[in-house]
């Protein structure tokens, strides 16, 4: 018997060599027999975990067949010398027309061995010309390929000719049609990488990538020293039009966010002040280089986070629900989170100017359509904001959560409570005084974040009024569980953890009895930290 595997599917494709790798070795181990296959794209193979997984596949030797997809995308065009390699492979006419030539000829020969050996000299000779065969050699592969990843019956009949002739890895180079047979997705290929229905998105306001985008630019336009750096996400990210006005200012290094992190790092030594957009949940694999390469130093690098908080049909893989928690524990960092689409464009020119580290995480979307104001100010670091006033209760929100808790202010006050609302723009630094002086006005304090609660926003408010030893202070933090969310749209996923506005007014009330009358207890019980 047999068995395939597919390893782990989590949209961070250039783990899968990893990956397959280890099953690999535990099936040799287990002496068990069976396939293990790994699938990987053109983009993430430029990763750098990537090549990681290659060069130990290469040291051990274990039978592997890696899929080499290679479309010449990622969500954005494959960029790199890799990309430039992979291309001239899937387009060199000289390569695929000696292969045909070959092919017509060798059937004509005499059996004699050394024509056939003289032969097979030429075609790899051919090769090696404009095909990375060598590469794939040198790191212990058998290089199949270049094929028509469309025509299934070739496809089929070289995955059953590796299987049951080939006990070393294996590669298999596939060209494919990114959105073959669907002229849209042939010719939009980007816009089309996922597409889901449009759910509580309008469209008549601008995205925040939109909004960022057009803001960075006209920041650039005034200080050449900014520059850009994305991982594979240039359109999506906003990036367009400045990359447009400015190409040699805007740096696409390809799905390695590791490298693009240092890369920025690099250009801050030199006077320049690097803006790196990557989604949250993407930025995550640069820890380290966010620790060590930029705060360490103490670097004027301005990470843009795009896609935080519940990002909805993306996916489990791709909610950006841990940032808070990962970026707050760094000394030197700054991180922030705008009310609004206007609010972005202000800490952005903010962030610039700052000449230290500084995060803005901004949420998947359309904004609240408010109006733009007509220059761009500096809000000062660690300043927080209040939106309305209150004696019962205040409400200290964040980012996306700042809308939904003015919604519940206005839930609490049919219930006759009267509740503060706070605009708590910054997690790191808090507005110490401001936090001091609401608990002592009020005596009850709600935090409201769409990241985890375990380390994130409110979490940070805790263990300020427990290190001040203000007793009589009540306090309860509104957030995600400590458990991955699965795929729903934002509006259905606020809805069930409690982040809309009947789901905030809920809990406070349910939290604080003596307020009033309460609702009933539903999703949102799983906000559990207080004391």
């Amino acid at each position: 018997s047999e068995s395939v595997h597919d390893p782990f599917g989590t949209g961070h494709a250039s783990t899968s060599v990893s990956a397959a790798l280890g099953m690999a070795v535990a099936r040799d181990m287990l002496s068990e027999d069976y396939h293990v296959i790994a699938v990987i794209g053109d983009g993430a193979f430029t990763g750098g975990m990537a090549f990681e997984g290659l060069n130990q596949v290469g040291h051990l030797g274990n039978r592997l067949i890696v899929i080499l997809n290679d479309n010449g995308m990622s969500i954005s065009p494959s960029v790199g010398a890799l990309a430039r390699i992979l291309n001239k492979v899937s387009y060199d006419r000289r390569y695929h027309k000696a292969k045909r030539d070959i092919r017509k000829i060798i059937p004509r020969l005499p059996l004699g061995g050394y024509i056939w050996n003289a032969m097979r000299q030429i075609k790899n000779a051919v090769k090696r010309l404009v095909v990375p065969v060598m590469v794939c050699e040198k790191f212990g592969f058998s290089y199949i390929g270049p094929i028509d990843g469309h025509d299934i019956g070739i496809l089929e009949k070289t995955l059953t000719q590796v299987k049951e002739n080939y006990f070393k890895p294996t590669l298999i180079h596939v060209i494919t049609t990114k959105g073959k047979n669907y002229c849209p997705a042939e010719e939009d290929a980007i816009h089309f990488h996922g597409v889901s229905p449009r759910c509580g998105y309008s469209g008549d306001a601008s995205s925040y990538s939109e909004i960022f985008g057009q803001t960075l630019l006209h920041i650039a336009r005034e200080d050449s020293r900014v520059v850009a750096v994305t991982a594979a996400m240039l359109d999506a990210t906003g990036l367009g039009a400045l990359k447009s006005e400015f190409p040699e200012r805007v740096f696409d290094v390809g799905i390695s966010e590791q490298h693009a992190v240092t890369f920025a790092a690099g250009l801050a030594t030199q006077g320049y002040i690097p803006v790196v957009v990557i989604y949250s949940t993407f930025l995550q694999r640069a820890f380290d280089q966010i620790i060590h390469d930029v705060c360490l130093q103490n670097l004027p690098v301005v990470f843009a986070v795009d896609r935080s908080g519940l990002v909805g049909r993306d996916g489990k893989t791709h909610q950006g629900m841990f940032d808070f928690s990962y970026l707050n524990c760094i000394p030197n960092m700054v991180v922030s989170a705008p009310k609004d689409e206007n609010e972005l464009r202000h800490l952005l020119y903010m962030a610039v100017k700052a000449n230290r580290p500084m995060a803005i995480r901004y949420p998947r979307g359309g904004g609240s359509n408010v109006s733009m104001d007509p220059t761009l100010r500096e809000i000062h670091i660690g300043e927080w904001e209040l939106l309305k006033p209150g004696r019962d209760v205040a409400i200290l929100a964040i980012g996306s959560m700042v809308a939904p808790s003015l919604g519940a202010s206005r839930v609490l006050s049919e219930h006759g409570v009267v509740a503060a609302v706070v605009n708590a723009r910054f997690s790191k630094p808090l507005d110490e005084d401001f936090i001091f002086e609401m608990a002592g006005k009020v005596g009850r304090i709600v935090t409201v974040e769409e990241n985890t609660l375990k380390g994130g926003f409110g979490s940070a408010v805790l263990e300020l009024l427990h290190k001040s030893d203000m007793e009589k202070i009540r306090a309860h933090c509104i957030g995600l569980p400590d458990e991955f969310v699965e795929h729903a749209s934002q509006e259905e996923l606020r809805s069930i953890f409690g982040l809309d506005n009947v789901g905030i007014a809920r809990v406070i009330l349910n939290f604080f009895p003596e307020l009033g009358s309460s609702l009933s207890v539903g999703e949102s019980s799983k906000s559990a930290l207080s004391f």
